[in-house]
């Protein structure tokens, strides 16, 4: 049969039924949803240039990319493209042309350096090696039984301190953003991001149709955001920390801890029963933090890098 790449319809909702359905199966540990999917095709950065597309075979959506421009990077002419496939329907080159359309696509949008993730299993990464890209930093996918597992005891917040949800925040969250954009700007990354455009991160990250702002926490001192936990839900479950940080100000109190804490425990009261996050694997203070909860490694990603032209 034969394999075609096309541009995901947004006005069609199978075509992100079909998108989300095969980001879940090739990649459990990440939640994604329709309303998700079509939330990152309307309302990423226009800078970003941002598509999505699908491989489609006898009428059924078989793999998926999503490819885009680095804008908020100091540095231009960086792309991105993550390509996965059903696990039933791999090795009939559906992957193959997804990666030929977005590497034409980005190449066309002046971009000269390209990011992958890749699952770190053997046939995904000689899939990228054959392809011209080369294994750059990892990660971790951590799993934790919410329904089974035991949590640490919930903590009383320390002098000074006190804890807050960004439900708390819905008529100004300005005081979230300072906070994301600082956290966000030291994360381990191949990519250094900065953004100061408050305005798309509404759009963007507090409008996300993922985002639990009652089991997002916020550990705030003398009034002010000092580390937070953002949850992500599905609306089955599942829940995941999408960011903890502390602000450069505050760190080294033990802050990020107690509100990924207080995060976990408000999940597990509202009925999640399984919680994922993703940690850079030189994150060490970040992963000592997660082993205390009772996270496991499910699993590991590449970032796999290519160098165009």
């Amino acid at each position: 049969m034969t394999v075609t790449v096309r541009d995901l319809r947004p006005g069609v909702r199978a075509d992100a039924e079909g998108f989300s359905l095969v980001r879940r199966l090739a990649v459990p540990f990440m939640l994604s949803t329709p309303e998700s999917v079509l939330h990152h095709l309307a309302h990423t950065h226009p800078d970003a240039r941002f598509r999505q597309l699908v491989a489609e075979e006898d009428g059924e959506i078989v793999g998926t990319a999503q490819t885009g421009l680095a804008h908020d990077s100091p540095e231009p002419g960086q792309g991105y493209l993550n390509v996965y496939v059903h696990p039933e329907r791999t090795g009939r080159g559906a992957g193959a042309l997804l990666v030929r359309a977005a590497e034409e696509r980005l190449a066309g949008l002046g971009a000269r350096k390209l990011f992958a993730w890749v699952m770190d299993e053997p046939h995904n990464r000689a899939f990228a090696e054959r392809h011209g890209y080369r294994a750059s930093r990892s990660a971790y996918f951590l799993r934790l039984d919410l329904a089974r597992g035991t949590l640490p005891p919930r903590q009383d917040p320390p002098p000074g301190v006190e804890l807050r949800t960004a439900a708390d925040y819905a008529d100004d969250p300005r005081p979230v953003f300072a906070l994301d954009a600082e956290t966000t700007s030291d994360e381990p990354s191949d990519i250094a991001a900065e953004f100061t455009d408050y305005e798309a991160w509404l759009e963007e990250t507090w409008r996300h149709p993922l985002l639990d702002r009652e089991l997002t926490s916020v550990a705030v001192v003398d009034g002010r955001p000092a580390a937070f936990s953002v949850a992500y839900t599905d609306g089955t479950g599942r829940y995941a920390t999408a960011m903890t940080g502390t602000a450069r100000a505050y760190r080294g109190r033990g802050l990020a801890k107690l509100a990924k804490n207080d995060s976990l425990h408000r999940a597990r009261a509202a009925g999640c029963t399984e919680a994922f996050t993703g940690n850079d694997t030189g994150n060490e203070p970040m992963i000592a933090i997660n082993t205390w909860f009772g996270y496991e490694v499910c699993a590991t990603e590449v970032r796999y890098v290519r160098e165009l032209g």
